[in-house]
């Protein structure tokens, strides 16, 4: 799903006249009484992230899926580009709506290209079932290139939009968005992937540089877009920093909570249950439960799983994704009601809902 566009146009609407709709359940929005209080109360009918995503695409207009960058980049939408540029310096709401839209997909555009820079194969680290090594070279460089192309057109499209402002908040979530991916790739070298000491604090700060940056400041943009004052503005970076943090630990808990995992199913000791895990074992004590999970010098993801899922790690993550979730719920408040806010509302339960 292209969940950064949506998330990107849905603040556009947010000042959207009409009564509020909630598309599932209504959020009791009383204040953070703990970690582990959750304000949404789910109501009989289930909600899928798939239909959280329809609702809310019906509200922006058009589907977000990965396959519209087609469209970005194709020459009937530079065609229309061009028109539209014509209206520049008049009063056209269409001139608003498409500086929106841009807004969307220089964001989407960006997110891909870093997805696709991690797609980068450390050479060193292959095996004779990964394949020739020739290909796995030609594989690195079609990774590099094509996610320099997708860089270099979403600058271009930012410099389109003609707003300073919206330039420096995009550059600097794109710095921000390097720092963490250095430091990611810092902690998971070979040498130092399993005997890394990072506490909860430090991954907060790595996870926002990574993953919560751009979403927070490509909010905060979308807000200078529609010309909101600056504290508007706090509240749509802290709705997408917060909607971002929730989203990754949601991921980072897959192989906990899924019902069916293989057992050679791996996960990241650096994602926010095991470092949980570890912050409450205590490191000595982490060290130890890594070498019970050594056999024949690889490590044991299924047994190392079970051990984890018996501590407090998965639970304490759990609750941290609910805080998340309240602090975005929270952010929202000081918005009117309309489908746009409860549309967004519904996305935070959609990766806050574990049963």
């Amino acid at each position: 799903m292209g969940l950064w566009q949506l998330l990107m146009r849905l603040p556009h609407c947010l000042g959207a006249s009409g009564p509020p709709r909630r598309l599932w359940w209504s959020p009791s929005l009383g204040n953070i009484s703990s970690v582990g209080s959750w304000r949404g109360q789910p109501s009989k009918c289930p909600a899928y992230w798939n239909q959280v995503v329809s609702e809310a695409e019906k509200i922006v207009g058009y589907p977000t899926s990965f396959m519209s960058l087609r469209c970005l980049l194709s020459d009937e939408l530079s065609n229309i580009a061009m028109q539209v540029r014509k209206l520049v310096g008049t009063q056209h709401p269409l001139l608003t709506t498409a500086s929106q839209r841009s807004l969307a997909e220089i964001t989407e555009l960006i997110h891909t290209a870093l997805l696709v820079h991690r797609g980068i194969v450390n050479l060193n680290e292959l095996q004779s079932s990964d394949g020739p090594l020739k290909d796995m070279h030609f594989g690195n460089k079609i990774a590099i290139l094509s996610g320099d192309f997708l860089l270099a057109n979403a600058c271009n499209g930012l410099a389109l939009l003609q707003n300073t402002k919206v330039v420096e908040l995009l550059a600097s979530a794109l710095m921000d968005l390097v720092q963490g991916v250095y430091h990611e790739n810092s902690t998971s070298a070979k040498e130092n992937y399993i005997t890394n000491d990072i506490g909860i604090s430090a991954w907060k700060e790595r996870a926002f540089l990574s993953h919560g940056a751009l979403l927070a400041k490509s909010c905060q943009a979308a807000m200078e877009l529609a010309n909101h004052d600056a504290e508007v503005q706090d509240m749509a970076f802290r709705y997408g920093k917060h909607m971002a943090m929730s989203h990754k630990i949601n991921s980072d808990l897959q192989p906990f909570i899924k019902e069916k995992t293989s057992d050679s199913t791996t996960f990241n000791l650096n994602s926010a249950p095991v470092v949980l895990h570890q912050e409450f074992l205590g490191r000595d004590l982490w060290i130890k439960q890594i070498g019970e999970a050594q056999e024949k010098g690889r490590l044991d993801y299924a047994k190392l799983r079970e051990t984890i899922k018996a501590g407090k790690g998965v639970t304490s993550a759990i609750d941290l994704c609910r805080y998340h979730g309240n602090k975005a719920l929270e952010a929202l408040e000081s918005f009117p009601p309309s489908e746009a806010r409860s549309a967004l509302e519904n996305i935070v339960f959609a990766v806050t809902r574990f049963s």
